[in-house]
């Protein structure tokens, strides 16, 4: 734990966390998204890059022969176009809860820095306000990147300029409360992925059985010998083998999606209950309420 003499220390240009220089998006030249946010641009393009190095592989592997991937290389690439949005999407997702999981680490370690002075006789107040903020600045490059600590700035804010003691613990818990509404928020794309993807499989499955009952059909119309029906039927079992394996794709690739998103976002909830123990624990227990402040109440 770094106490704020060993932050005080550190010149601003050398904070332990830059979040511009530090965070995964910044450090691909895009913008980063706020907080655990994801820039669906960069997830984008390495979705697109993915899908694209994905069917490389099966064509090499098909035009070679090499038998278990080259089975797999017909699911994919010979059961009509459908698979291929259902990759991409698939891959889009995965990009998203990686980046997401990066970034949520990231934001871990502002918790194992110790910005309120720890002295017992130590007391938050208006007039001490500027040593936490002064210590949060010694520590991140910019606070507002931080779910941690721009919670306290905009609490400690308040205590500074209207002096109120009483409502920095309310101020703490509607920013928490902010906090959890843009946490929601932030998995609404992953969603509608897992909610695409078996939507795509089983159109995939309509025009399948479509395709094999037009084809069966025909059959039935054009071929009266029975070995000229069994040839036939060759053609009516890819219709079939269309159905079933687009919507097993997409329902193998929905529900590993969806058990990584329940992972992620279990993990995000454990680390903003974490940062409303740290500000419980280091700010709300410092407040004391002056003199004045009694007479009011």
């Amino acid at each position: 734990m770094t106490s704020p003499a060993d932050n005080k220390l550190l010149d601003t240009t050398e904070v332990p966390l830059a979040w511009a220089r530090q965070d995964i998006e910044q450090r691909l030249a895009f913008r980063g998204g706020k907080f655990t946010r994801v820039n669906l641009l960069l997830s984008g393009l390495f979705a697109l890059a993915l899908t694209i190095i994905f069917y490389g592989i099966l064509a090499v592997c098909q035009r070679y022969q090499v038998y278990a991937l080259a089975r797999l290389g017909e699911s994919f690439i010979e059961r009509g176009p459908l698979p291929y949005p259902t990759v991409f999407f698939s891959a889009w997702a995965l990009v998203i809860l990686f980046i997401k999981s990066r970034k949520l680490a990231y934001q871990k370690r502002a918790l194992q820095y110790q910005v309120v002075p720890l002295a017992h006789d130590f007391v938050l107040s208006p007039a001490t306000v500027d040593v936490v903020m002064d210590n949060i600045h010694s520590t991140v490059d910019d606070p507002k990147h931080f779910v941690i600590f721009n919670r306290i700035m905009v609490a400690l804010s308040n205590l500074r300029n209207l002096g109120e003691v009483g409502d920095v613990d309310d101020i703490l818990r509607s920013q928490a409360d902010h906090d959890e509404s843009g946490m929601e928020t932030s998995y609404a794309m992953i969603g509608a992925f897992v909610w695409a993807i078996p939507v795509l499989g089983f159109i995939g499955t309509v025009q399948g059985l479509s395709q094999a009952i037009g084809q069966f059909a025909s059959v039935l119309q054009s071929t009266a010998e029975l070995d000229q029906i069994k040839t036939a039927l060759q053609g009516v079992t890819g219709g079939l083998a269309t159905a079933f394996e687009t919507t097993f794709q997409a329902l193998v690739l929905a529900l590993v999606i969806q058990l990584l998103l329940v992972y992620t976002k279990k993990s995000e909830e454990e680390f903003l209950d974490d940062c409303g123990g740290y500000c419980l624990k280091y700010v709300v227990n410092k407040l004391r309420i002056m003199p004045f402040q009694a007479e009011q109440i």
